[in-house]
Parts: structure tokens; sequence; C-alpha cells
């Protein structure tokens, strides 16, 4: 009786674990399964890409403030310049009028004119030129002072304007130091999460990312936007069996990396040589690969646009370093590639 009572529970529990066996996603590479791996690590990481990308708005409005400091404090220098060449010439000008006067007798008094005067009409003469030579004198003394005055305020200005450029700088080179300090945080943590994929050989999951409002007027674009092209298609090496299948673009990790046009995702895979990688398909017959990803942005058939953010950089899979390996295929699978230099050449798009 005992037996008989357990029986079905024992048919329920086989039933539950078969139904939970059956549910779960087959691992190895190519699977793709969603809300694999932490989800709070891949927030955390995409919650620092946000700041640094902010923390960078601000260091390059800071940028332009400071050039713009930098102008004003350079136009008070050169304004300095000018009047310390206006007081020296004022001081000359002081000097040769007191020499004027000190030979044509116009330091005497009244009385001594009077009495070396010959006849009214030269007194009244030599009277003119004392009065106009201490006009001039008089001029000259308050054009300097004025000038001096002018000087000692813009001098104060410019050291001023210099202490309040070195202070911005100071904060500038501290955010800067901050933004890298961050950026390379996020971008090992990243890493390690791309690499955990690859080792289980399963995709973790788009992570979704907060992309900017698109700006392309073109249907076809670069797959980053800053980069350095290292590896060209079809070059030999030591890396590679045979030759190079694709163009290498030379990105830090996390870098953006974008649809080079519209299509769909038709492969989101993460083992193998080539890590973390997407495929591409678009009209007319062509797919463009992305590899070496350190995260993917989009779903498998999922359709995408150009200049799209579907994945960001890494050095997962078979990597010497940080870089994107993109390729242009007619099939999906390897051993099909065109160049993808002249292949994006023929659509506008100069690398």
């Amino acid at each position: 009786m005992r037996l008989t009572r357990r029986r079905p529970l024992l048919v329920a529990v086989l039933f539950c674990a078969l139904a939970v066996l059956a549910a779960r996603p087959a691992d190895g590479d190519g699977s793709h399964a969603p809300g694999h791996g932490s989800s709070t690590v891949s927030a955390e990481v995409a919650q620092l890409y946000e700041e640094a990308a902010k923390a960078t708005e601000r260091y390059e409005a800071g940028r332009e403030e400071a050039e713009r400091q930098r102008e004003l404090a350079q136009q008070l220098e050169e304004r300095l310049d000018r009047e310390r060449q206006e007081a020296a010439v004022l001081r000359e000008d002081l000097g040769r009028i007191a020499s004027s006067q000190y030979r044509d007798g116009g330091g005497l008094p009244l009385t001594a004119h009077m009495l070396l005067a010959d006849d009214p009409e030269q007194l009244m003469r030599g009277q003119r030129v004392v009065h106009h030579a201490e006009m001039a004198l008089e001029q000259a003394l308050g054009r300097s002072e004025r000038a001096e005055a002018r000087l000692a305020r813009d001098e104060a200005k410019a050291a001023a304007a210099w202490k309040q450029l070195e202070k911005r700088n100071e904060e500038l080179a501290a955010l800067q130091q901050d933004i890298e300090d961050k950026l390379e945080a996020a971008r090992w943590k990243l890493q390690g999460e791309a690499d955990a994929s690859v080792a289980a050989g399963s995709c973790r999951g788009a992570v979704r990312l907060d992309q900017p409002p698109a700006r392309y007027t073109t249907p076809w674009v670069a797959p980053v936007e800053t980069y350095e092209l290292s590896a060209s298609y079809g070059s030999g090496g030591a890396r590679w069996a045979n030759r190079h299948t694709g163009q290498d673009f030379a990105v830090p990790i996390g870098a953006p990396v974008r649809s080079v046009g519209s299509g769909t995702v038709v492969k989101v895979s993460c083992g193998g040589a080539f890590g973390i990688e997407i495929v591409v398909e678009h009209p007319g017959g062509y797919y463009t690969q992305y590899a070496h990803l350190a995260a993917v942005a989009v779903d498998q058939g999922e359709r995408v646009s150009p200049g799209q953010w579907i994945g960001q950089s890494g050095t997962s899979g078979n990597s010497t370093g940080p870089h994107l390996h993109f390729e242009v295929r007619v099939t999906p699978e390897m051993g099909s590639s065109v160049d993808p230099v002249s292949w994006l050449a023929g659509r506008g798009v100069t690398l």
C-alpha cells in the first residue's frame, strides 16, 4: 500500500525533471541563449559606459571653454605687449620734452624771461613757447599715467585669466583621468564576461545599448567610427593557417560596432576561433561578419539599420589584442569571403 501511494508522486517528479531538461537551451558554439550570464554585471557595464560618455561630453565642453580662456589670455598678453611699447614711447617723449625745455629755458621763471627779453614781442613768444611746452608735458604725463594704470589693470586681468585657465586645466586633467579609469574598468569587466561566454560556448543574450540618435544619411557606413586599420584582407602571417579573410580594425575593448548597412542578423555565436561573432545578411546576397566581440547588442533574427550598434569590440577567441575582425561573404559561413575594403568602396565607404 505504501508503494502504491508513492508511485504518483514519483511519476510527477520525473515529468517535472523532463520538462525542465526540455526547456533548457542547448549549449555549444552558435547557440544564443538570451538572458544567459549575469544581467546585473551587464547593466553595471552599460551604466559605466553611459557615465563615461557623459563625462566625455563634460570634458569636451570644458576643453572648449579652456580653449576660449586660452585665447582670451593670449589676447590680453598681446594687448599688454602693445601697452608696454606705448608706455616706453611715452617715457621717451617725456625725456625729449624735458630736455627741450631745459635747452630752451622752458623751466625759467617768468621774472627771468622778462629780464632776458629784448622786447615785449619776444617776451610773448617766449611765453607761448613755455605754455605750449608745459601743456605738452602735462598731456604726456597724463597719457603716461593712464597707460600705466591700464597696464596694471590688464596685468591683473591676465594673471587672473592664466590662474583660472591653470585651475581649469587641472580639473580637466582629473576628469580625463577619471574617464580613463572608468573606461578601463568597464572594458575589462566586459571582456571578462565575453571570455566566460566563449568558454561556456553560449552567448549571454543581447545587452541593449542606449544609442544616440542616428545621423547617417547614406545606406552604408564603416563598421566602427574611430579606428586604425591593421591586418588587411589576404595578408599572410603566423596568426592564420591561410590568408587573412577579412579587414581588422584596431579599436579598444567596448567600442560600439555598427552594422554597415540594413539587413537581418542571421547568426550570433560565442565560441571557436572568432570568439563572439555576429553575421548580418544584406539585400543582394551578401553577408557581413563582426568577430572577436566583447558583447552583442542584437538577437538572431533581428532587423538592423545602417549604423545601428550591434555589439561592442573586444578580444575574444583567437585574438592577439582588442580589434574588430570584419568580413564580407557571399554565404553566411567562412570560406566565401571577398575583399571588404573594395566592397565597401563600391558602396561609397572609403576606409
